[in-house]
């Protein structure tokens, strides 16, 4: 099945078409930045411009950085508040003429990961975690996903946790890798006391520069860097849409 899969940051909205049956990209991934104050309507606008550029006129699934029950939005992260309690299916499917399923975005990059990439047949706990504008999290349980758990916002020393460990953090507090590395570590490590995961997968830009901060991270469980890289959002969306086409 072929898909266009959109994958929507607090910075950049990028996308492709994806080959669902293998994970594959059908063209080059396009790339619009994400309009100031991240509003229903700019951004609404913005996925007409990504179903455009691919001329395209079928189904579409959007990653989207929220907590997404039936297509609404019930929570907004690095995003105008005004989308809480905005039907965001039903906005782009308006905006594009197109069929558009929604899911969060974390989510949609673990999806990837355990179904084609680093994930795969991996049993028990695995916990995807995504370094960017914020943290994003999804939790998988023998391959099946927990959806929206958000846990880049849980407080680790009485702090939310994406204030303090996210890539945009580093950079915005022009943090060296080491001492980012640091807060990160204490993140992970208290998921690990958490949830107690088989297995912690790494994604988002950050990871691009996986060498410069793994090896300051102490945590006891095994870590991988994400095999899709910042492309596992857009594929993973296209995935989840595919699931719902398949369901009707």
């Amino acid at each position: 099945m072929q898909i266009l899969g959109i994958d929507i940051g607090g910075t950049g909205i990028k996308g492709a078409p994806v080959e669902t049956e293998e994970g594959v990209l059908l063209a080059e991934r396009f790339r619009l930045p994400t309009p100031e104050g991240a509003k229903p309507g700019a951004v609404a606008e913005v996925v007409k411009s990504m179903a455009e550029n691919f001329n395209w006129h079928g189904s579409i699934g959007c990653g989207f950085p929220a907590v997404i029950r039936d297509g609404v939005a019930e929570s907004a992260a690095n995003i105008s508040q005004k989308w809480i309690g905005t039907n965001a299916a039903v906005l782009f499917s308006q905006a594009t003429q197109c069929p558009v399923y929604v899911v969060n975005d974390a989510d949609a990059a673990g999806l990837a990961e355990v179904t084609f990439g680093v994930g795969k047949g991996v049993r028990g706990v695995v916990l995807m975690i995504t370094i960017g504008t914020g943290l994003g999290s999804a939790l998988f349980i023998d391959g099946k996903l927990v959806p929206n758990t958000e846990l880049g916002h849980i407080e680790v020393e009485c702090e939310d946790a994406e204030t303090i460990a996210s890539d945009v953090a580093r950079k915005e507090q022009d943090l060296s890798w080491k001492k980012w590395a640091k807060r990160l570590d204490k993140y992970l490590t208290t998921l690990e006391n958490l949830f107690s995961p088989d297995l912690f997968i790494l994604g988002g830009g950050a990871v691009k520069k996986q060498d410069q901060f793994l090896p300051y991270l102490t945590v006891h469980t095994k870590i991988i860097a994400a095999e899709f890289g910042n492309d596992a959002g857009i594929v993973g969306a296209a995935l989840a849409a595919s699931y719902q086409v398949n369901q009707k």
